[in-house]
């Protein structure tokens, strides 16, 4: 075998091998904001039939959408919450064949979701960045600190005086204690940011979760409703 042909061959498997890692870290990151699935088409359906069954769902105001053969690609804007679909920005829907009969697979963006995704990163991020600037201002606040507690010792109560206690002048009043005032600084505590990064990871979760079974259940009741 040539040397040629066979250094050519070793040159191609690693870029064979990026490529196949490329596409999936892209399919990963794909996952986050995109709802895909598919919904086997009811026995002796076409393509016609399936699609006019979906057609109300994109009858709603804000959207746009255009078919092509099998193939149906749609966006929302300002869509209203009465849609069915309303979470959804984005998507596209083909009819392919299969082993058991035509399938429907369809794959939807949403904004939602994505923002949903990125919310407990954004507020995970506040709350090491107010936990940093609590550590760069802990030093000048403990020495502040120390100087209220190094004058409040210097703060002595004086003794009347007997002629000014014969006189019945009042007696000075001592210092007071300002333990009871004062208040622990909550302004560098980092808690209300991690509550917040877990309510939107869990609004994630349940949403992502909740809005595949709603949609593929939404397509299979319209695909497989009774004729009136």
């Amino acid at each position: 075998m040539d040397q040629t042909q066979v250094l050519g061959d070793h040159a191609r498997k690693p870029r064979t091998h990026l490529l196949r890692g490329h596409r999936i870290n892209l399919r990963l990151l794909d996952w986050i904001w995109n709802i895909r699935g598919s919904v086997p088409l009811a026995p002796g359906q076409s393509s016609d039939e399936a699609f006019a069954r979906l057609d109300p769902l994109f009858q709603q105001p804000g959207t746009t959408y255009e078919r092509t053969g099998d193939t149906l690609v749609f966006a929302k804007k300002d869509q209203a919450a009465q849609d069915k679909m309303s979470i959804f920005d984005a998507g596209a829907l083909q009819i392919e064949p299969g082993a058991g009969g035509a399938v429907l697979r369809y794959r939807m963006a949403s904004r939602a979701l994505l923002f949903c995704f990125l919310a407990p990163l954004l507020f995970l991020a506040f709350g090491q960045l107010t936990v940093a600037v609590g550590k760069f201002a802990g030093p000048d606040t403990e020495a502040a600190e120390k100087d209220k507690k190094d004058e409040k010792k210097k703060d002595v109560v004086r003794e009347l005086h007997p002629i000014d206690k014969f006189l019945g002048a009042p007696a000075p009043e001592k210092p007071k204690d300002d333990k009871k005032e004062e208040k622990k600084d909550h302004s560098h505590s980092p808690t209300a940011a991690y509550v917040f990064a877990a309510i939107f990871a869990a609004l994630y979760a349940a949403g992502r979760i909740l809005e595949d079974r709603l949609i593929r259940s939404l397509f299979r009741k319209r695909l497989h409703a009774a004729e009136a």
